[in-house]
């Protein structure tokens, strides 16, 4: 964790305070249920909230801290600073449970917390995305298909795509949410033969938990595992839509574009340059969070009933992919709200090549007609071949200019020049007249191509 990609609420679930008052709330938890069953005096349990419940500052970390360097063990230098507090009480603190019940149910805790704080964010990028999605419904651009031009779209479909992916992992984090809220108090090698299982259900209730029902020393770790693959899923949606906006920013395209502030600068040595400078982080910052599922994986694999080479993982994938991911959901909604968008560029993109987006169309027209398909494929293909070759572009022979014909060269005044060879193409009157050539590629050519907008709207989106 730095503080340049990091955000206080998400940090501070990590902090050594927010760890010490969890740790000391499932020890003071446990102290009530077994002396509600007897195992130890009411007065102590009594004692142990009084003496012990207080603000874990800079002095009380630094001293647990101090002791930590002596013992070696970080659970038995908390609860020995919190006997210098609670005094002859404290002997009742942490009676017949190991230190796993305390670091697993706290681990549990402080991820529930983080993602509670991330769904929150992927709220916000869902109210980011719905919101551009329906001011930009109807606005056409040409889709893309291994990066060539394609059919027809619209801009809002682009954000109600993003919209129905961030929604399956807003269910994704939920489930992963419930699954790893799990408390284990369930002693050594959890066989509850120290402790009785009611102080687990009574701690688990306190804390906002479930009772795991078989633990060994340890909660198990596939828990952990599909939290932090959906983290990784998350994170690779996040990227999903920073290089759709990359690309989209490119100074040949430049159908979208970051939000450039005044004042700011896109280079020190070129001061002309606008650069994707978000969304090329959140591409990075991404991989951050991928990182950690991997060897979130490999945790789940562990010595009988237990190992601590797990531990040291999570010290560090947990708070490292929760506040990568908190400071990147929140960028990435800032980045859409105030994107900016190209119309223009977006059809000037689409009328450049002479119709041919519309290929397909004609290709249906005909098979619809009494043409075979393999026939009007060959029809439409070598039509749009002859369109590429009035722009320069001849397939057969990339490296020498085209020779263009009368035809190809009227073809540069025709401003549809998809429609101006299929009408010059011998033999296709009888299954394509003029006014089929003007259903099909005239004016009303986008209008075909978003019709459908709406349904896909009300399924995304709902009736609303």
């Amino acid at each position: 964790m730095i503080p340049r990609y990091s955000r206080p609420e998400m940090t501070a679930i990590w902090d050594a305070a927010n760890k010490f008052r969890i740790w000391f709330e499932i020890e003071a938890h446990a102290c009530d249920a077994m002396a509600k069953i007897g195992v130890i005096p009411k007065e102590a349990a009594a004692a142990i909230w009084a003496n012990g419940d207080k603000p874990y500052t800079d002095q009380r970390i630094a001293r647990i801290d101090e002791i930590e360097l002596e013992t070696k063990h970080d659970v038995i230098a908390f609860t020995t600073e919190l006997a210098e507090h609670i005094g002859e009480e404290s002997r009742f603190v942490h009676q017949g449970m190991t230190s796993s019940d305390v670091l697993d149910t706290c681990l549990a805790v402080q991820m529930t917390q983080a993602a509670d704080l991330l769904l929150a964010d992927i709220d916000k990028v869902l109210a980011s995305l719905k919101k551009r999605a329906f001011e930009t419904k109807l606005v056409a651009c040409i889709g893309r298909s291994h990066g060539i031009h394609a059919e027809p779209t619209t801009m809002g479909l682009k954000f109600a795509r993003f919209y129905a992916e961030f929604e399956r992992n807003k269910v994704r984090l939920q489930a992963a949410r419930e699954d790893i809220a799990t408390c284990a108090i369930s002693g050594a090698v959890g066989t509850f033969a120290n402790i009785d299982p009611r102080v687990e259900e009574y701690v688990a209730e306190k804390m906002g938990l479930t009772p795991e029902p078989i633990s060994t020393q340890v909660i198990p770790r596939d828990r952990h595992a599909q939290y932090f693959a959906v983290l990784g899923v998350i994170a690779s949606s996040l990227e999903n839509v920073a290089v759709e906006i990359r690309h989209l920013q490119r100074t040949e395209v430049r159908e979208a574009q970051e939000f450039f502030a005044p004042g700011q600068k896109g280079s020190s040595a070129m001061p002309h340059k606008r650069n994707p400078i978000l969304s090329e982080n959140l591409t990075g910052l991404a991989r951050i969070v991928r990182s950690a599922v991997v060897p979130a994986l490999e945790n789940v694999a562990l010595w009988h009933e237990r190992d601590i080479s797990h531990s040291s993982v999570e010290r560090m994938i947990g708070p490292d992919s929760t506040v990568t991911l908190n400071f990147a959901l929140n960028r990435l909604a800032g980045l859409i709200e105030k994107l900016v968008i190209y119309p223009d560029n977006m059809m000037n993109h689409m009328n450049a090549f002479g119709g041919i987006h519309d290929a397909q169309r004609v290709l249906l027209h005909l098979t619809q007609n009494g043409v075979s398909r393999e026939d009007a494929y060959k029809i439409v293909q070598r039509n749009a071949m002859r369109v590429w070759k009035s722009f320069g572009i001849d397939q057969d022979n990339p490296d020498t200019p085209p020779v263009l014909d009368d035809v190809e060269k009227e073809a540069a005044n025709h401003a549809n020049r998809l429609a101006y060879f299929l009408q010059n193409d011998a033999g296709l009157a009888e299954v394509l007249s003029a006014d089929d050539l003007n259903n099909l590629l005239g004016k009303d050519s986008i209008a075909y191509h978003t019709a459908r907008v709406d349904d896909i709207f009300k399924r995304v989106f709902g009736e609303s």
